[in-house]
């Protein structure tokens, strides 16, 4: 049984059609749940995985995701895996692909990621450009890169909806983590565009480890449309 028959005997139809009207911009979708997709994407990691990755397909959403899950579970150098996801990164299109290929990192591999991701963060490829605002806020919301973090998704101008929202996600993850820190560079002359700030303060208020007080100081920095 070929890869693509294992999928389709998992398809869910009911849930294709959930997860379509969700995912914009997929293309064609089978209907298979991430939870498998995760398991079959590990199994093929622990063999190998090389051959796989250059003989596989990408005519279906599923297929383009086990792609970019068996990069981030592969076991190899850092160097090797930054290749791979430079290979893999101009397949995105659509948002869920991104996220679920954005992986929590080894140590090894943190510093190398940090520098490779920087000219993302200004490409006009809005999926590129999300992949390095949603692998920094899972990796690099830390003591060392916080400042240079807010400072660069202030930066951040890709006018697309998945890229706006990203930043914003982003944003208030480092508040979760560094809450007066980042209420300072809220507060003092904000960078981000009204949209992506109030949704970001929105993304903010949405979190149950914010505290009532916090949210409602925060409210009062909602941007009014002018």
């Amino acid at each position: 049984m070929t890869l693509r028959e294992q999928l389709m005997e998992m398809a869910d139809a009911r849930y294709r059609e959930f997860n379509a009207s969700l995912t914009p911009g997929a293309g064609a979708m089978i209907g298979v749940r991430i939870p498998q997709l995760r398991a079959i994407a590990r199994e093929i990691a622990r063999g190998d995985w090389r051959t796989w990755l250059e003989e596989a397909d990408d005519e279906y959403f599923e297929e383009k995701m086990l792609q970019g899950l068996v990069i981030s579970y592969a076991k190899c150098p850092p160097e090797e895996k930054l290749r791979r996801t430079a290979c893999f990164v101009p397949k995105i299109d659509n948002w869920a692909v991104c996220d679920c290929f954005c992986w929590r990192l080894k140590a090894a591999e943190r510093a190398p990621m940090w520098e490779f991701i920087q000219p993302y963060f200004n490409s006009a490829a809005e999926y590129e450009a999300r992949f390095a605002v949603v692998m920094a806020l899972g990796n690099f919301v830390d003591e060392e890169h916080l400042d240079p973090l807010l400072e660069i998704l202030g930066a951040v101008g890709h006018e697309g909806y998945y890229v706006r929202m990203g930043v914003a996600w982003a944003v208030s993850v480092c508040y979760v983590k560094y809450p007066e820190r980042t209420e300072r560079w809220l507060r003092e002359e904000c960078p981000l565009g009204d949209w992506t700030y109030n949704k970001a303060l929105q993304k903010i208020a949405e979190s149950l480890r914010v505290a009532p007080e916090a949210k409602a100081r925060l409210k009062t920095l909602k941007r009014r449309a002018k």
